[in-house]
């Protein structure tokens, strides 16, 4: 027996490639050894960019006194967390319950069957080589009170699956839930709760959507700060863009160095935003900033982006980004001391060995992007962390929303370019045919290669939502039908039959149990996911509304408990109470394109947009899994025999551009000036104040 993660698609497992540990992937292989051995199996789950999933590799898996105590009694199996989220998620759930708390590297004992028995989280050398030794002797002179116990902790998993009745989300409990946030709200130095603080995404997005509707000040004083914050912290890298995962204390001074595609991709739609509600430069160069960044350093050579980049440098954390006053002196000599005020740089330092995290502790000078550019230049010639070059369907699918909004908002069309190459590399590389139930989503790949995993319930929705973003930044009709198959394919083999999602397919792999999980908390859930695309699509299609209307309830009982993991279900049952409004620009003239810019800048949630010529409204369909880039490129609102649904019947006015704002299809008379459009607009966001 030996080590078999060599030849895997995942760097995470590569990572452990070379361990003494007789490593091996999930599957019915490992548990069938398992079974064959009559010995218990060592589940270890992290993620290429975790600090100490790499600490606990240098201490414990790398030893070979460790490797011969496991080898010898367990089945060693490794997981990628962000390759298996399901496995995760079925064994993180036993983690919790059994220590009250969870994360990564997670250790897990688990019978031949899969039932855990034993659950935590990171064990230094010592301590775990004990607990290899305590559990080896349980499972040879107690079995019984093992398996009986795995057993009954399996029945408390399917127990606790059970996720409550739906419960709708009105105008009352968003109302309650902006006042919930509020409690939490930290009033000094903004984010909500305490140490560690975490960029709250979609709690921010569902306040600057709850703003927008009702004119909450209160909403939009805590998003603005809370961005203000972050961006002018450690957690954002103030020389290259793009925001680490975490701040390990609560003023945001010192990050947890990893970069996470997920985060950046809706951290970016966050600032787009709150630039357009309140016309901030500096959201504005925080989006320009953090979609450079994206574009050069996780894009990877077929279009995808990469998920992350590393916490450690040559295996010690934050080596690449932190600073003494000295290093900044020696790169920009005369103007370095102002510099390193500027940035927060002190003797003492704010993070290791007198060094510190960058910060923007002021309005900055005139030189600054010089100054700027020469510490990145310094930076570079740096040891680099490591980058995790896969590609996940879910985080390129936020990507690709984040980027063609952001292109077509600010008018960056290198942007939308860059999100239509990755939905084109998706639907080729990472959708695959099967006879007997149509084409399926797989959850990733690495240098081209699809990965064996399959997709989960958030890969459908936010790919889905990025297909539909990119579908509106173009006008190009594929994109819409591509998010239309992932859809029904969602909706055919993810539904619980009560209007949420299950995270897996009805024709997945079997675990202890069928994982589904209503709250956000990195990323939206899987229902939530699916919830938001669902409206999208039903605001421009008119199908499936009943259905988003569905999901949003599903996660209504979180919403209520706790608002903090429910942002992305709250900012969708924003854009559901909005309408969400729906708005066709027809005709190709000059005064059709200041039609839909000015429709891009309105700030009502969940805004749909169609645009195009009523003579060519149509569409070539683009099956799911087929090539995007065979298939005729359509005019600016499609070309073929369908017509889109806010476009059909819409005729142009005297012979000249017109624009038609909607609620459910049901329209206002059309517009055929700016002033007009503009006023129309501005009475979607009075409707609810």
């Amino acid at each position: 027996m030996a080590n078999r993660l060599a030849h895997s698609t995942s760097p995470y497992l590569r990572q452990h490639a070379d361990n003494p540990v007789h490593w091996q992937e999930w599957g019915p292989g490992a548990l069938a050894e398992a079974r064959e051995r009559d010995v218990p199996i060592l589940l270890s789950v992290g993620y290429a960019a975790c600090h100490w999933c790499h600490v606990m590799a240098h201490e414990s898996f790398e030893d070979d006194d460790v490797a011969a105590a496991i080898n010898e009694q367990f089945v060693a199996i490794k997981v990628d967390r962000e390759e298996r989220p399901d496995i995760d998620a079925v064994y993180m759930r036993a983690t919790q319950a059994m220590t009250g708390a969870g994360g990564w590297p997670m250790t897990c004992f688990l019978t031949p069957g899969g039932e855990p028995f034993h659950c935590g989280t990171y064990y230094p050398r010592a301590q775990f080589l004990q607990l290899l030794h305590a559990v080896t002797e349980v499972w040879r002179d107690n079995r019984s009170a093992v398996v009986d116990g795995g057993a009954k902790i399996a029945d408390d998993l399917r127990a606790l699956a059970d996720v409550g009745a739906p419960m709708p989300i009105d105008e009352a409990q968003l109302a309650d839930a902006v006042g919930q946030l509020r409690l939490d709200f930290d009033p000094r130095r903004a984010g909500f709760g305490s140490a560690p603080k975490f960029p709250p995404s979609m709690v921010l997005e569902f306040l600057l959507r709850h703003a927008a509707r009702t004119g909450s000040e209160r909403a939009l004083a805590m998003a603005e700060a809370t961005c203000t914050a972050m961006a002018r912290g450690g957690i954002y890298d103030q020389l290259a863009g793009g925001f680490a995962r975490y701040s390990v204390d609560a003023a945001w001074v010192v990050p947890h160095f990893e970069k996470m595609l997920y985060d950046n991709a809706q951290l970016l739609r966050v600032y787009l935003h709150l630039f357009r509600a309140t016309g901030s430069e500096e959201a504005r160069r925080v989006v320009t900033e953090t979609a450079e960044f994206v574009l050069r350093d996780l894009g990877t050579e077929q279009g995808g982006f990469a998920s992350a980049l590393d916490a450690d440098t040559d295996g010690e954390e934050g080596q690449t980004y932190v600073w003494s006053p000295g290093e900044v002196e020696q790169v920009l000599g005369p103007d370095g001391v102002a510099a390193a005020e500027l940035l927060g740089v002190t003797a003492e330092g704010t993070f290791e060995a007198g060094r510190s995290t960058l910060r923007l502790l002021g309005e900055p000078p005139e030189q600054w992007p010089a100054w700027r550019a020469a510490l990145l230049a310094a930076r570079a010639v740096r040891p680099q962390p490591a980058r995790d070059d896969k590609v996940v369907t879910s985080w390129n699918g936020l990507a690709i929303a984040a980027l063609a909004e952001a292109g077509a908002l600010l008018e960056r069309p290198e942007w939308v370019a860059a999100a239509t190459r990755c939905a084109e590399f998706l639907l080729r590389v990472h959708v695959v045919p099967q006879t007997s139930s149509g084409s399926r989503l797989l959850r990733t790949s690495r240098d081209g290669v699809a990965g064996p995993a399959a997709g989960v319930a958030d890969d459908h929705g936010n790919l889905a939502e990025g297909l539909l973003a990119l579908h509106q930044a173009t006008g190009e009709r594929r994109w819409m039908d591509a998010a239309e198959a992932v859809l029904a394919t969602a909706l055919a083999h993810f539904a619980d039959g009560v209007g949420g999602f299950f995270d897996t397919a009805d024709d997945a792999e079997m675990l202890v149990i069928r994982p589904r999980g209503l709250g956000d908390n990195a990323e939206p859930s899987g229902t939530s996911a699916l919830a938001g695309a669902l409206l999208t699509f039903s605001a421009l299609t008119g199908r499936w509304r009943a259905e988003a209307d569905a999901a949003i309830a599903a996660g209504g009982e979180v919403a209520r408990r706790d608002a903090r993991f429910a942002g992305w279900t709250l900012a969708v049952a924003e854009a559901a109470t909005a309408g969400p409004v729906q708005v066709a620009v027809v005709g190709t003239d000059a005064l059709a394109g200041e039609m839909v810019r000015l429709a891009r800048s309105s700030t009502a949630p969940g805004l749909v947009l169609a645009f195009g010529s009523p003579a060519a409204t149509g569409a070539h369909r683009t099956a799911i899994g087929a090539d995007p880039a065979a298939a005729p490129a359509p005019a600016a609102g499609g070309s073929g025999p369908s017509p889109h649904p806010l476009l059909a019947d819409r005729p142009l006015l005297r012979g000249g551009s017109a624009a038609y704002v909607c609620r459910g299809f049901v329209c206002d008379l059309p517009v055929a000036t700016i002033v007009a459009l503009r006023g129309a607009l501005e009475a979607t966001t009075a409707v609810g104040r």
